[in-house]
């Protein structure tokens, strides 16, 4: 199966309409954070779909999708890798997190940092040293920052709570709103399991 089939598979589910929607939702004009980025038009649970079929996808034809200039093939491509490190031993889960940790470019909106990061960087991070989450929130990109801070809903789950309050406390005064909404987040997240952690 090759990246080529995959983009074919996600263009016939395309919608015009949803594509439209995306542009806006997504900030894509000239100054917003989604500057031109192009859509499809496909529902998350669609490209589930279309991921889930394509479960042993190279990692070489994963990255032709990562590099496509459509959302939803990028998406399509960061699915198939969870999913993939889901399932792996060891070296390949430490193969996985390099290949995503080099590729952090490709990454290049919230729902795609989300749907991904935690499942690959805070899982390979849960018992290892977590320096790299720190290196990206000193990174100037706004989506490796988001990165840092999202990776620790997996540390979360394990009720470790540092390095997300950390975190959260070196971006008080970040400029941007999408960070601060997914530190919000990821302290609601420890407010669910303690309370007292927040006070």
């Amino acid at each position: 199966m090759t990246a080529d089939i995959i983009f074919q598979q996600l263009q016939e589910l395309g919608n015009p309409a949803k594509a439209a929607h995306s542009l806006t939702f997504f900030k894509t004009t000239p100054g917003g954070y989604g500057e031109g980025d192009r859509f499809l038009g496909i529902t998350v649970p669609e490209v589930r779909v279309v991921a889930k079929g394509h479960p042993k996808l190279s990692l070489s034809e994963i990255e032709i999708l990562l590099a496509n200039p459509y959302h939803e093939c990028r998406m399509c491509a960061l699915l198939i890798l969870v999913e993939q490190f889901k399932k792996a031993d060891e070296e390949a889960r430490r193969i996985l997190f390099d290949f995503y940790r080099a590729r952090t470019f490709y990454i290049n909106n919230w729902d795609l940092v989300d749907l991904s990061c935690y499942a690959i960087v805070g899982e390979w991070l849960a018992d290892k040293d977590r320096q790299p989450l720190y290196a990206w929130s000193r990174s100037p990109s706004l989506w490796e920052q988001r990165i840092a801070i999202v990776s620790t809903m997996a540390f979360i789950r394990r009720n470790d709570f540092a390095d997300t309050l950390q975190l959260s406390e070196s971006y008080l005064s970040h400029p941007h709103d999408l960070i601060h909404k997914a530190c919000g987040w990821m302290l609601r997240e420890i407010g669910k399991r303690d309370e007292k952690t927040l006070t």
